[in-house]
């Protein structure tokens, strides 16, 4: 194994969630990737589409860089600010590399905890199939839930332009744009 590989029966925590007060729409994924543990981020893979298209759809918003701490801090205050939240479906789990076909042992978050933190949401959204197997689970939070394609670059079958549109018409729906 090499330096800082991640063993596969390791197991691994995710991060906690960013929300607020504000937060209207939940973006749920399912585990964070190699990349987003070691960087402590959500989404910290370059080639995952996830900040490229908020920006696509915030263009007179410039996302802070998350090259820090402080950075990140940011970039995650620049999310509540326009009422977006981030989770993941699992809290733990075992997993060889950052696909979710190799999840195991998985441990789901406690959604429940969310509800006083978040007075104001209006929607779930799952970032991928992965995390909308738990669509029940994400239901009884009383607001509707939706799928939207992964933003992973292991979804390569949904071009860049069309998981915009995907993305772009449920924030409109919900007054994210």
């Amino acid at each position: 194994m090499t330096a800082g590989a991640i063993a596969p029966d390791e197991l691994l925590t995710g991060l906690p969630p960013v929300v607020g007060a504000h937060t209207r729409v939940l973006v749920l994924g399912s585990f964070p990737s190699v990349a987003s543990l070691r960087a402590q981020q959500y989404y910290a893979h370059p080639q995952n589409h996830f900040w490229r298209i908020l920006q696509a759809l915030w263009p007179a918003h410039p996302i802070p860089a998350a090259h820090t701490p402080e950075g990140y801090a940011q970039r995650c205050d620049w999310l509540r600010a326009r009422g977006l939240g981030l989770w993941d479906v699992y809290a733990r789990c075992t997993r060889a590399g950052s696909l979710d076909a190799q999840i195991r042992n998985a441990e789901v978050n406690d959604f429940a905890l969310l509800q006083a933190r978040c007075p104001e949401l209006a929607a779930v959204a799952h970032n991928g199939g992965e995390s909308f197997r738990h669509a029940r689970q994400t239901a009884r939070l009383g607001v509707p839930v939706h799928r939207l394609p992964s933003t992973s670059p292991a979804n390569a079958s949904w071009s860049f332009a069309r998981k915009l549109h995907a993305w772009g018409e449920l924030f409109a729906r919900y007054g994210l744009v």
